[in-house]
């Protein structure tokens, strides 16, 4: 191994178009990490596991960028937040909330719900009603709120499969000119009159909230039109959002592939070059037990730890570390054989200068290329570990890992069901990471080893 300099590298390094890819693609990935970090609160990243967090959410919905594609519109997923509020105080006291929706998909919606918190005394009258594009309005809820002799908070979810919904629904009858029997509220909401088709048009949800002798308002009011299209990378079975578990996963990825690569290139460099150098009984002590660390089959024992002990992803990475830096001894130990034969070392070891002193000043600097070559190596094997770990169910269930993302499809028969969009993305982001860390590994083992180099 010929001696180079870091300034002879990064020359080199900026010829090879392989290294040039791989670093466009690894800082493609810090950029996604360091958005993911600020964009996404950090609640999300803890509620990845908790159902009720993602209820507002459609299930298994495909993205929404595929209707681009489709002749016939798949009805995409509509969370209306921000409506029109109008308050009228008096005798009879009124707060009405209103919703505009313009639709235009060959299909009907999943469900609609509508979720509120509403602030009130006594027991005031909920009205909720639609205004069609051909302009029928159709009234759809009208119900007490519970009675409180004080001022209260109640919150509550309104479903279209609620029976009450569904009977006001029913009894519309005479505005269409087919049976309504059997049809569920949102097919009716959203029918032609002649024909049980999609009508397309722009809607108008009006909710009233009636009140005697007291004030009453509605905060967190929202109206949730459920569709089969959501997203950039859809939901899965859990109603979850892929493209948060993507964007997370990033990050993830990154610092368990980084952190582990690192540890281990460091621990077993300094492994070896010891070994190399002190020689004789020292050597063969050291290498012995290198060599038994080595023999252990890593994935099975792995698995055994993570059943037995903890599943979790900072035990993992102790584990990676534990099994990844045995291979880098046994060639950093060859290195520094024949780097310690060298006139510079033998000087320093005539001048009286101390072991550690020698190692870490004449050794270990004519390996840091082979180091940072071996690191960007090793990075993807640690991504790949884990995720095999988490896809057969051995993971961190709290992370929402790729490898963890591929575990649920699999549980869930996404492959099966056609779910493509909940295998492929994290499988080529999986995929990606690696070979950008390989086209950087393979770049600098070219420059640094002269065999190669030739």
């Amino acid at each position: 191994m010929s001696n180079i300099t870091p300034q002879e590298i990064r020359r080199e390094f900026a010829r090879s178009k392989i290294g040039i890819a791989g670093i466009t693609i690894l800082l493609s990935l810090i950029v996604t990490s360091i958005l993911a970090v600020i964009i996404i609160p950090v609640e999300t990243f803890k509620e990845w596991n908790d159902p009720s967090s993602w209820l507002e959410y459609p299930k298994a919905a495909i993205p929404a960028w595929t209707n681009i594609f489709l002749a016939e519109k798949i009805p995409e997923h509509k969370i209306l937040n921000s409506p029109k509020i109008t308050n009228i105080q008096g005798d009879i006291s009124l707060t009405s909330h209103q919703f505009d929706l313009d639709y235009n998909y060959d299909d009907f919606p999943n469900d609609m719900i509508y979720e509120f918190s509403a602030q009130y005394e006594g027991a005031p009258l909920l009205q909720m009603s639609v205004i069609r594009p051909d302009g029928v309005k159709l009234d759809l809820l009208s119900a007490s709120l519970p009675y409180s002799d004080s001022q209260t908070t109640h919150n509550e979810r309104i479903f279209s499969t609620d029976r009450t919904v569904q009977k006001n629904a029913a009894m519309n009858t005479e505005l269409f000119a087919f049976s309504l029997d059997g049809m569920s509220a949102e097919d009716v909401v959203f029918s032609q009159s002649n024909l049980h088709i999609p009508l397309n048009g722009h809607y108008i949800f009006v909710v009233n909230l009636y009140s005697v002798g007291s004030e009453n308002n509605i905060s967190e009011s929202k109206l949730i039109i459920g569709g089969k299209a959501f997203g950039a990378m859809g939901t899965d079975e859990l109603r979850r959002d892929l493209a948060v578990g993507l964007l997370w996963g990033t990050p993830l990825a990154l610092f368990i592939g980084l952190v582990v690569a690192i540890a281990s290139v460091v621990m077993g460099l300094l492994y070896g070059i010891y070994a190399g150098y002190r020689g004789k009984k020292t050597d063969e002590v050291m290498m012995r037990f290198n060599d038994v660390v080595y023999a252990l089959p890593a994935l099975p024992f792995l698995i055994i730890l993570s059943v037995t002990i903890s599943n979790s992803i900072f035990l993992m990475i102790g584990f990676l570390m534990i099994f990844g830096w045995v291979g880098i001894a046994k060639v950093s130990r060859s290195m520094a054989l024949q780097i310690k034969t060298r006139g510079y070392v033998e000087a320093a070891n005539m001048m009286g200068q101390k072991n550690s002193k020698v190692i870490l000043k004449h050794i270990l600097p004519q390996l840091l290329p082979y180091a940072f070559a071996s690191i960007a190596i090793s990075v993807p094997a640690a991504i790949t570990t884990e995720a095999g770990l988490s896809f057969l169910g051995l993971g961190d269930p709290t992370f929402p890992t790729w490898g963890q993302i591929l575990h649920d499809a699999n549980e869930y028969g996404a492959a099966a069901r056609g779910l493509w969009w909940w295998i492929v993305p994290p499988g080529m982001m999986i995929a990606v990471t690696g070979l950008a860390f390989v086209f950087i590994g393979n770049a600098l083992d070219a420059i640094v080893n002269p065999k190669l180099k030739r």
